[in-house]
């Protein structure tokens, strides 16, 4: 969502995540909206709903995404209730300073992430130089783009460490999917195809959710 202004409206960034990871324009319908609203009103960074988007999307499945399942916000709205709720989660016994519930969820993230690339490092040996690079060099985030930075950092690296024919697969995998639309700005695209891509390594690598 980093190409939106910074005086986005929080249904903007909404709109403008569920597009780029959808891969394909889309209006929110009047239903949408309201569903919106509610996010809105659970007071959780923009970034938690756009965690829950992109989780839904993935679990569909690429195979499904022209059907009436994933045509409206609606299809996302269990994965995105779990992300507001395990962030509420960790805010709950922290102080009331603002910060706190932010900071505490990337630290638990970013731990989960650390974890993952070391249970990598022992299991698949063709990815194992790569992982134990990553695991100790991947610095701690300071926000949630960061945290996503980190995300991509790791599943890219990882993809570039894997065989030719496996990473020009999820290259024209993920371009084949992200198409022009009237609703789609160039640097929606973008960050379509690198969602998609991503995804795309995540499911040929069976690795987890980092997140």
């Amino acid at each position: 969502m980093s190409w939106l202004p910074d005086s986005a409206s929080f249904h903007e960034q909404v709109q403008a995540c569920f597009v780029a990871y959808r891969g394909r324009g889309v209006a929110l319908s009047e239903k949408d909206l309201v569903l919106v609203d509610g996010w809105a009103e659970a007071h959780v960074p923009v970034e938690v709903v756009a965690r829950g988007i992109k989780k839904a999307v993935e679990a569909l499945g690429w195979d499904q995404l022209e059907t009436e399942r994933v045509r409206g916000l609606s299809a996302c709205r269990r994965h995105v209730d779990a992300e507001i709720a395990k962030y509420l989660r960790q805010a709950a016994g922290k102080t009331e300073e603002a910060s706190a519930p932010t900071e505490s969820f990337l630290v638990a993230r970013h731990a989960k992430l650390l974890a993952v690339l070391r249970k990598l490092a022992r299991e698949r040996p063709t990815l194992s130089a790569c992982a134990v690079r990553l695991e100790r060099t991947l610095a701690e985030p300071a926000d949630f783009d960061a945290g996503e930075r980190n995300e991509a950092l790791v599943l890219f690296a990882l993809l570039r460490a894997s065989p030719f024919g496996l990473r020009r697969e999820c290259l024209q995998r993920a371009r084949a999917f992200v198409q022009k639309h009237q609703f789609m700005t160039s640097q929606a695209r973008r960050e379509a195809l690198r969602f998609h891509r991503a995804a795309l390594a995540r499911t040929t690598l069976s690795l987890p959710s980092f997140w």
